[in-house]
């Protein structure tokens, strides 16, 4: 997983990194004495809430895969909640130290490997997955705008807007355009092609069947986002100058910026756009002391956590190939 594309996205990353240490006037003493005085409890409040939101992606990535199910390619039983969870959390892992988020097809990857589900309609229900999240980003990014409205100067608040509403209208347009016309140019396909479609096809568009629970659930999802920054904020003490308004939008401005292929997890991309949010209602060190200690949970503690959790699903996968190789009576087979 660690290649040299691997490598040039992080020496890219540090480029972001450097040009934001430099280009900016920061006060770093004043930012390490906000750091180092940070409430751990509140901290650990931050912490918690955005795990709790994998929970949340496994209960809705379980019911998408219930409903894009097919008893002729698919097990009959679903993975649990916590196993969805794990798998969701080891594509964030990959998307953490790889570019062009390829998590999400290493998610869908081992997924099936361990399964035997479908690629192609596990796939597709990762793709409808992103369509929720978008959709989603996008309603409560209008809402933080409106309250936002006249506070303060919107700024390049607008930008994300707009990325928001081209993301969701690509992703509708899509779905409409797959619907209507899918299967009709899938006929055009190799008999091999078609049929991998067909199930891409039936996994993207089948796994809708429960929208409105899968709207509710994401929005429970976006909440435990915005109580990540919400905690940590209030870590720092800074809640009284920052308007939960500009905490959701941060937030979801936020995840816009990590969707960019070009550095892994948004590194160094994420955190110049943070901080330029904040500075609306902080100062630049303020900002800057937000921004670090928000990244430690979503980016640092994925590479460290999901590196521990990848290792260990691994050597689970290695002694379960193994067991399979040895015949009842636990021998091992000779290869005479």
């Amino acid at each position: 997983m660690f290649s040299i594309p691997t490598l040039v996205s992080f020496v890219v990353a540090a480029m972001f990194l450097v040009f934001l240490v430099t280009r900016f006037d920061i006060d770093w003493e004043a930012t390490w004495d906000m750091l180092k005085d940070s409430n751990l409890y509140l901290y650990g409040v931050a912490f918690a809430s955005y795990y709790v939101g994998f929970i949340f992606r496994g209960m809705r990535w379980q019911i998408m895969l219930r409903s894009a199910s097919n008893a002729e390619d698919s097990p009959l039983e679903v993975p649990s909640v916590l196993a969805c969870s794990r798998y969701i959390f080891l594509g964030w892992f990959a998307n953490a130290i790889t570019w062009f988020r390829l998590g999400d097809a290493y998610r869908a990857y081992v997924f099936t490997d361990a399964t035997g589900y479908s690629f192609s309609r596990t796939i597709g229900t990762v793709l409808a997955e992103r369509v929720l999240d978008v959709v989603m980003i996008f309603i409560l990014l209008v809402v933080a705008a409106l309250a936002l409205y006249g506070a303060s100067d919107l700024g390049g608040t607008i930008l994300f807007l707009v990325i928001a509403f081209l993301l969701v209208l690509a992703s509708v347009a899509g779905l409409f355009v797959m619907k209507q016309f899918g299967m009709r140019l899938a006929r055009f396909l190799p008999a091999r092609l078609r049929s991998s479609y067909d199930r891409f096809h039936q996994g993207a568009l089948g796994s809708f069947e429960q929208l409105p629970l899968l709207l509710f659930i994401s929005f429970l999802i976006w909440f435990t986002e915005v109580g990540r920054l919400f905690f940590v904020i209030q870590a720092l003490d800074l809640s009284v100058t920052v308007s939960l308004s500009l905490i959701l939008f941060v937030t979801l401005a936020n995840a816009i910026l990590t969707t960019v292929p070009i550095t892994p997890g948004g590194l160094g991309i994420v955190e110049p756009g943070i901080i330029g949010l904040l500075t609306l209602s902080l100062t630049r060190s303020e900002a800057v002391s937000v921004a670090l200690l928000d990244r430690s949970i979503s980016y640092l503690s994925i590479v460290m956590l999901g590196g521990v959790v990848f290792f260990l699903y691994q050597a689970s996968r290695r002694r379960q190939r193994e067991a399979l190789t040895l015949p009842a009576d636990g021998t091992p087979r000779s290869n005479l």
